[in-house]
């Protein structure tokens, strides 16, 4: 920081929203032909696993249940 930005660490405190950074559903942006057709949270994960089921084993990652 600047040398004019006197902050004061002693006042400064734990961020109270770090523990929930954990809990937030990851957020992709599709590309509009793609949002016409997946309209859905769930349509866009449906479609997604039934692409890694089609996978070959040897390509896929090992992803937690």
């Amino acid at each position: 920081m600047r040398a004019e930005y006197r902050f004061d660490y002693s006042r400064s405190r734990p961020n109270r929203f770090a523990d929930q950074a954990g809990e937030t559903p990851l957020v992709v942006v599709l590309d509009s032909d793609v949002a016409e057709v997946f309209t859905t949270p769930e349509a866009v994960n449906k479609a997604l696993r039934a692409l890694i089921t089609a996978m070959p084993e040897d390509i896929k990652r090992k992803i937690p249940a």
